[in-house]
């Protein structure tokens, strides 16, 4: 009797929560072509190298937002799958990720780059320097074009920020914002990301909002003054 019960609640979750799965079973696919691409041997790739790179000093206490990204790109899309009930703005950030994402595996594969920005010694020891060496040897510096921390991190803040739901939650979007400005900034302070990487996901990310959202924030536009409108008439009527 409890495992029947059991069985039907799990199936009225999945019902419910069907389309949570799109974005699951990506994330599935993504990391295994991830994880071929940063196995397969080039013969040579591209050095991805600009000289505003040699002016951007390296920082190991941008490691904490660095890692940030995870719990927040986690957190945001269980909060668009579960908490969300507007189910549109969920496949907005869906396609959108993605596409990003996507377009990211295709240059990798077909477009080696790499650089060769990361520190040969460090000036300090530390809990955050340890967690930047751990970080090296887990993240190699190549498949870098364009920078996915920064693509993700503006497609959530893009979400967040479109989300009806959240559009009075001034603080909830004020630390995405300062979240996402620190992530890019550790991106490059960390030296995992040249300035090219940086500039190419925050290119593709505007091209996100284009493509998933300019049409969304006009109609929220007029709606909106569309509804100053109406509180003026009230409001003229009221004193008449």
């Amino acid at each position: 009797m409890i495992a029947k019960e059991g069985v039907t609640i799990l199936a009225q979750f999945f019902k419910k929560y069907k389309h949570g799965l799109i974005i699951v079973s990506y994330a599935v696919l993504y990391t295994l072509l991830f994880a071929l691409l940063e196995r397969r041997s080039v013969p040579a790739y591209h050095v991805v190298h600009t000289v505003f790179d040699d002016y951007i000093p390296f920082c190991e206490y941008f490691i904490v937002p660095y890692l940030l990204w995870f719990p927040y790109m986690f957190l945001a899309v269980a909060y668009f799958i579960f908490r969300n009930p507007d189910r549109r703005e969920y496949y907005q950030l869906t396609w959108n990720l993605i596409m990003g994402m996507t377009i990211f595996l295709i240059v990798s594969y077909i477009y080696p780059n790499g650089h060769h920005l990361r520190p040969l010694s460090f000036a300090r020891d530390n809990i955050f320097v340890d967690a930047v060496k751990r970080l090296y040897l887990t993240d190699t510096p190549t498949n870098i074009l364009p920078s996915i921390h920064v693509f993700n991190s503006l497609a959530i803040h893009m979400a967040i920020t479109s989300c009806r739901s959240l559009k009075n939650h001034r603080l909830v979007r004020a630390s995405s914002l300062i979240l996402t400005v620190l992530i890019i900034l550790s991106t490059m302070f960390l030296k995992q990301h040249s300035f090219v990487d940086v500039s190419m996901g925050a290119t593709l990310a505007l091209a996100g909002y284009l493509i998933f959202y300019r049409e969304k924030q006009s109609s929220y536009e007029r709606e909106y003054q569309q509804e100053r409108l109406r509180r003026h008439r009230r409001k003229k009527n009221t004193v008449i």
